[in-house]
């Protein structure tokens, strides 16, 4: 049993993972997420793509919520920049799909700079409304650029292959989500540790401390909203390969409020948190669903005429109750569930 974590050396302190039984149980998850398609039906793999999809925006606001402190809620208008971006490039320019992720993540996090800019010289809600009116202001973009994005008509987005596997029909869109999701959770994890991923933290932690220690605050802020919308902008090009169909409704404000859900429930500043919140999020309506359906044909009835407001009803009652009991969220309920079963039984509390 490990009986303490004491470092010897910088490249220890520094490591991703030390713990081989944290390596050995990633390793785990890995593969079984890497069978689920043969043994779920096409309902569960294509909801546990969702899964996938959310997580990675989620991860990408977390590291600029969670981990630099700017809170955004404009998460909606960087999801439609990459999924706009996707559409347009797979249906006016033929671009294939190996092209038009990465690039869709780009325009994100290059599009981010007009928040971004004016926006360094705002902290806390000046800043949350300034990315709330930015996702107000794509929106109308896209409403009114129809020679572009087609206005309220949409775009369908024709059938795709990446590297030779069909996305439209099969698990191929689900492994491809799997393995985006995999590489980003890495990226973030090294970017973390590194010096930008530092400067992040002490940037949110004390500004004006980080500024007399040396951190250009200018280029970190920048920084963190050019990977944060990379991240989100990619999430948002995923999205529109899964529907095939994307108009402005679908990248509405409702997406910004369950993102940002997602990190506060999860835990803010830690990748294990955003993944927890986004696998939670999404699976909680087929949980209710399910609590429903055990109560008979007038519960089912009752959920499927309020199927929205008993989400959101919940939603919010479970925010509250995290943050009363748990500001942690999942990640920190898992830190003190393995810290009492570790010192057990001489945990106490």
């Amino acid at each position: 049993m490990r009986s303490g974590h004491y470092k010897e050396r910088y490249p220890q302190l520094v490591a991703v993972s030390d713990n081989a039984a944290a390596w050995g149980w990633a390793g785990l998850l890995l593969v079984l997420l890497l069978l689920l398609p043969l043994v779920a039906g096409t309902y569960w793999t294509q909801l546990a793509t969702r899964v996938l999809v959310l997580a990675i925006g989620a991860v990408g606001l977390n590291l600029l919520t969670g981990t630099a402190g700017l809170i955004s809620i404009g998460q909606a208008g960087f999801m439609a920049v990459g999924g706009y971006t996707n559409a347009i490039l797979l249906t006016e320019a033929g671009w294939p799909v190996e092209l038009t992720l990465p690039v869709s993540g780009l325009a994100a996090a290059i599009v981010s700079l007009v928040v971004g800019i004016p926006s360094l010289r705002l902290k806390g809600l000046y800043l949350a409304i300034t990315t709330l009116a930015f996702a107000f202001i794509i929106n109308h973009v896209i409403l009114y650029a129809d020679d572009l994005t087609q206005g309220n008509r949409g775009i369908f987005l024709p059938k795709t292959t990446f590297l030779g596997v069909g996305l439209t029909k099969g698990p191929g869109l689900y492994y491809l989500a799997l393995a985006l999701t995999v590489i980003m959770v890495l990226l973030a994890l090294n970017i973390l540790r590194s010096r930008v991923g530092r400067a992040w933290m002490a940037l949110r932690d004390h500004d004006i401390a980080a500024k007399v220690m040396g951190v250009n605050l200018t280029v970190y802020k920048l920084y963190a909203f050019m990977v944060s919308s990379f991240y989100v902008g990619l999430s948002g090009a995923l999205l529109s390969l899964e529907l095939r169909f994307i108009n402005v409704d679908v990248y509405g404000l409702l997406i910004s409020i369950e993102a940002l859900a997602m990190i506060i429930l999860g835990g803010l500043g830690s990748v294990r948190g955003a993944l927890l919140g986004a696998a939670f999020l999404t699976l909680l309506p087929e949980a209710i669903r399910l609590v429903f359906d055990s109560f008979g044909e007038a519960a089912q009835q009752l959920f499927s005429n309020y199927v929205f407001q008993i989400r959101e009803l919940l939603y919010g009652v479970i925010i509250v109750l995290v943050l009363r009991f748990e500001p942690g969220g999942l990640a920190g309920i898992w830190r003190n569930t393995k810290k009492y079963w570790s010192n057990w039984p001489l945990s106490y509390g």
